[in-house]
């Protein structure tokens, strides 16, 4: 019984770490861009889009596609990070996979 209670209890350990984890994905800010900076995205730790801003030459250019382009490059650089943090939390419980309650998507 004793094993039982120990493994119990790292259970326990392991949930308030991944408890912890959350809160900081959900309140981190990263950023990306695109075109020098150009265009800035910000999302969560959980891939979730905060803000986006665009600067002012480049809402007044002719080239739709090519801004709209750059805005998703933006987020996508973003969100690569946010995963790469959140991997790297993970990693350091010796965790690895995907974890759907944390937002993460690969």
């Amino acid at each position: 019984m004793k094993n039982l209670n120990e493994i119990m209890q790292k259970a326990k350990e392991l949930q308030k770490k991944m408890e912890q984890i959350d809160i900081e994905l959900t309140n981190a800010r990263i950023d990306g861009e695109s075109s020098g900076g150009a265009v800035k995205a910000v999302v969560s730790g959980k891939l979730e889009l905060i803000s986006l801003n665009i600067s002012k030459d480049l809402i007044n250019t002719e080239d739709k596609e090519m801004l709209e382009d750059m805005i998703v490059a933006a987020i996508r650089e973003a969100q690569e990070k946010a995963r790469k943090i959140a991997q790297e939390k993970l990693a350091s419980l010796g965790l690895t996979g995907e974890f759907p309650g944390l937002g993460l998507m690969n």
